[in-house]
């Protein structure tokens, strides 16, 4: 699933909200079934780049068309978020 600068933006929007991060995080799930989301601590993420950050959340993209899952950021090829919350 190939990423719009537009569907960048409504993941931005959803994870900006008011709303508990859990519920911020399936309210994405929800509007991008056919995404994979995952949820980590920041600290996980340490050596990587995000795509964006929210106040509460780094975001990277991730590539799962191989064997291997890879950090990618490049939103053409990207089949899933992974959102990492700031402590």
């Amino acid at each position: 699933m190939a990423l719009t600068t537009e569907a960048l933006g409504e993941i931005r929007r959803l994870l900006e909200g008011e709303v508990p991060a859990a519920e911020r995080c399936a309210n994405v799930r929800k509007s991008f079934p056919g995404l994979s989301l995952t949820r980590c601590d920041v600290s996980d993420m340490s050596s990587e780049t995000p795509i964006f950050e929210t106040p509460e959340f780094c975001v990277y993209l991730i590539d799962t068309s191989e064997h291997c899952v890879r950090i990618t950021n490049d939103p053409a090829a990207a089949t899933g978020l992974v959102v990492a919350q700031k402590r």
